[in-house]
This record gives structure tokens, C-alpha cells and sequence, in this order.
């Protein structure tokens, strides 16, 4: 009995020493978990490194260094050198700079990988100024590119401007002495007037005196033109100044000569018509009492017109007097008119900032008429130089940028300074030479690429999350 109940109790404590020293390798006692971040699972590659909420606005969840996800910390230690080097930005926020693959911190956005130059280091693309483009990415961005040639541009000028009569053309119609109107041979406004035409007829009392004055020098010159010298030079002198009287008061030569051959004073005076033209304004009417000088009637020849237009002050560098001048109307559809600046005024207006310019045009059938609108259009050409298409020519604010193609897929940047625009192109008077290629279309998306380049540079190390 003694002996069952001893070896009972060594059995006993066997099995408790064997307990004791299995039992923790079989039922490990559970240790504080290491929490290696946190993320949100329904954003790939969101860590933090403290509780909170993710861009999404969920509640992050800790990932601990036994789990599963601890898998991707082994594989991202085993990476390569190339791998650990790629880099991710925001496409809405280009200097937000990532190492790791997830979506951007300030707008949620996923992230991009940034294309790694194939050429040439990054290092190296920034200290040459230069950016290099995949041939992919060159036509998803439709990057074309054209070569600097030289040659004359057109510049066509623009204005709107009006019809007017040509002032030397124009003309008063008035009396040169006081007296009645009898009859008007120009009843309105509008009627057309050849040079030598009968105006009016007047009756003037002094025009009468100035006949009889004539008729008596005339008459004494006959009588002692035979006298002596003294005497016939004194009575010529007399004839001559009635003679040139008459001639300051109007009358024509026909008038004198009819004077003189009838010897009869005429009470009635024909006035007539000194210009070829259009009666533009009619001031008198019948039986009106005239005083001397005073207008009866304004006529314009219109065979000729001025054309007015107003031309913005940064245009008018290249103005010059002589330069042709087209006109167009609505009023004559496809018509034409072809003139020449004959004037640049020298002031510009503070209204409009805008420089008159003025035009002469024929005007043979009167087609053009005056106060009538047209369209004005001056063609310049301008000095060879070398140019560009204007989509390749992109403006900072403070200076003028145009992307050169160095080799295939690698582009620079060049400062120029540009002259005047016509149709598709633009004048580049420094830094491009004629023959270099440049970037015509999708210069904006390579001046993106290199700021972006420029900014990763010098802040990924703080953005690197």
C-alpha cells in the first residue's frame, strides 16, 4: 500500500516537471504586439504613423509586425536599388513628392509615378536646362516639332473707317460784290456742276460802276493812246486797273471781251462755277440780297475721296505714308477700293488710343460717297527675319520662352525676344537662328515636365512620406 502510494506521488511530480517545461512551447503565452503603422485598407499605400482618419474619412486600422501585411515591409526591404529610387507626385499638386505608391495627402487623389529619364541622369537633365521625352509621351501630348525658317510676313492692319470729300477738291461758291439774286441756276442739294457752269445771275449796282469805270478808261486810252508818252502810259494805267477789278470781282475773260466789243454795261452779272463737282450744301434762294463774300453754295469734287480710319497706336510702327489701303463696303458686296495713306496724323487720341490715318481713293463713278461706312484693311510687309509658328512661343509674364529639340526626345528651353505677328507666325529678332528645330505644338506639357523635375529635386527628400 505504502509502496503504490510512493510511487503514485513520484509519478506525480514527474509529469509536473515535464509540464512545466513543455506546456510554454506547446501554449505560448501571448506578448505585447508590435503596431508597425496605420492605414486605411480602402486606400492602397495610405500609412500614418498614429491613429486617425485617412483622406478617405475613415477610421485607420494599426498593422502589426506579425501580420500578414508585414509581408509587404519584406518584399519593399528586398527591392532593388532602381525600385527604392522611383518616385510618385500628385498630378493636382506636382511638388507633393512621394517614395511609395498611395494617394496624395492634401487633395486624396491616387498617385503617379514620375517617368525616369532613359538618356541621361536627372542630375545631369538639370544642369543642362534640358528635359527628355519618351517617344509615348511625345504623341499622347502631340508634341510637334518645325524648323526656324526666315522669310517676309504680311501684316494686315484692320480699321474701320469713313468717307469723306478731299478738302482741295472743295470749293465756296460766293459773291465778290453785294447785289441781288435774280435766278439760281443750282436749285438743290445733290445736282451736279461742271467747271465754267452758270451759278446764278446778280444784279449789283456796283458791279454796273466797275463796267462803266472800265468802258471809260477804255474809251480815254483810244483817245490819247497817240498823245505823248506821259499822257497814253497814265490812261493805260487806268485801263489796266479797272480791267484787273473786274477781273478780281469774277468776271471772266469772256465777260471783258464781250464788254468790249459791245460796249454795253450789263445790269445782270453771271456768276459761274470755278470747279468741276457736287452741291453739298445749298445756303441762298431767289430774289435773296447777297452781301460781298458771302457763300451761296458749298460744292465738293468727288471724283477723288478721303477715307478716314482710326488705327490702334500699337499698330501704327509699321505705318508709312504711300502704303496701299484696301476698302470694302456692305453696301457694294466683293467690290474692292484701292487707295493710299496720304497722311498719319501726329497726335494720338487719349479717348480711344487710336492714330488717324487718312487715304486717298478715285472715285471716277462716285461709288464711294461721303459719311459712308467701310472696312479698311493696310497690308505691311515687313523685313526678313526669322520666324516661328506662334504656338511655340510661350509667355512667362515677364519674358518669352520657345522649347528647342536638342537630339530626339531632348528639348531645351531658350529665351527670345519677338517682333511683330502675322496670320500663324511671329517674328523672332533673338535667340533662335534660322535651321534649329522647334517645339510647335505641346511646348506647354514640356514646360510642366521641367518644372516638375526642377521641384522634385529639391523637395522630395521633405515630402517623401
Amino acid at each position: 500500500m505504502n509502496k503504490k502510494l510512493i510511487a503514485g506521488l513520484i509519478a506525480m511530480i514527474v509529469l509536473g516537471i515535464v509540464g512545466v517545461m513543455v506546456y510554454p512551447k506547446i501554449f505560448p503565452s501571448k506578448s505585447e504586439r508590435k503596431i508597425l503603422y496605420w492605414t486605411d485598407p480602402m486606400l492602397p499605400g495610405d500609412r500614418s504613423d498614429h491613429p486617425g482618419k485617412s483622406p478617405m474619412g475613415m477610421e485607420r486600422i494599426p498593422v502589426y509586425a506579425d501580420s500578414t501585411d508585414n509581408k509587404t515591409v519584406q518584399s519593399e526591404s528586398s527591392m532593388s536599388e532602381s525600385q527604392k529610387s522611383d518616385e510618385y507626385y500628385c498630378p493636382m499638386h506636382p511638388n507633393e513628392v512621394y517614395s511609395k505608391p498611395g494617394v496624395c495627402n492634401v487633395c486624396g487623389m491616387s498617385l503617379v509615378k514620375k517617368p525616369k529619364s532613359v538618356d541621361m541622369s536627372q542630375q545631369e537633365q538639370q544642369k543642362l536646362g534640358t528635359v527628355t521625352i519618351s517617344p509615348t509621351k511625345q504623341v499622347l501630348a502631340n508634341i510637334a516639332t518645325t524648323v526656324a525658317g526666315r522669310m517676309s510676313l504680311e501684316q494686315n492692319i484692320q480699321a474701320v473707317g469713313h468717307i469723306d470729300y478731299a478738302e482741295p477738291n472743295f470749293r465756296h461758291i460766293s459773291t465778290r460784290f453785294s447785289g441781288r439774286l435774280e435766278k439760281l441756276y443750282l436749285t438743290y442739294t445733290g445736282q451736279n456742276v461742271l467747271k465754267g457752269d452758270r451759278v446764278a445771275d446778280v444784279y449789283s449796282p456796283d458791279a454796273v460802276s466797275a463796267q462803266q469805270e472800265y468802258l471809260l478808261s477804255k474809251q480815254s486810252y483810244e483817245q490819247v493812246k497817240d498823245a505823248t508818252e506821259l499822257i497814253s502810259s497814265g490812261a493805260q494805267s487806268l485801263l489796266e486797273q479797272s480791267r484787273q477789278k473786274l477781273i478780281l470781282w469774277g468776271f471772266t475773260e469772256e465777260q471783258i471781251a464781250e464788254l468790249d466789243r459791245t460796249k454795253q454795261v450789263k445790269n445782270i452779272v453771271t456768276i459761274f462755277s470755278p470747279i468741276n463737282g457736287t452741291v453739298l450744301k445749298k445756303n441762298v434762294h431767289p430774289q435773296h440780297y447777297v452781301a460781298a463774300g458771302e457763300d451761296m453754295f458749298d460744292v465738293a469734287d468727288l471724283s477723288t475721296v478721303w477715307m478716314y480710319a482710326d488705327v490702334y497706336e500699337f499698330e501704327m510702327r509699321t505705318l508709312r505714308v504711300g502704303q496701299a489701303v484696301e476698302a470694302t463696303s456692305d453696301a457694294y458686296p466683293g467690290e474692292v477700293f484701292k487707295g493710299k495713306i496720304s497722311f498719319i496724323s501726329p497726335t494720338v487720341d487719349p479717348s480711344t488710343r487710336t492714330v488717324q490715318v487718312r487715304a486717298d481713293f478715285p472715285n471716277p463713278h462716285g461709288t464711294l460717297k461721303p459719311e459712308m461706312y467701310v472696312k479698311a484693311l493696310i497690308k505691311v510687309h515687313l523685313p526678313q527675319t526669322v520666324v516661328v509658328q506662334q504656338s511655340a512661343v510661350l509667355s512667362t509674364g515677364n519674358r518669352q520662352v520657345v522649347w528647342m529639340q536638342k537630339q530626339e526626345g531632348v528639348f531645351e528651353p531658350r529665351l527670345v525676344k519677338t517682333g511683330a505677328r502675322a496670320g500663324e507666325y511671329i517674328q523672332i529678332l533673338d535667340g533662335i537662328n534660322e535651321g534649329e528645330t522647334v517645339v510647335s505644338s505641346g511646348g506647354y506639357l514640356i514646360d510642366s515636365e521641367s518644372e516638375l523635375e526642377t521641384t522634385s529635386g529639391t523637395s522630395s527628400q521633405a515630402h517623401t512620406k
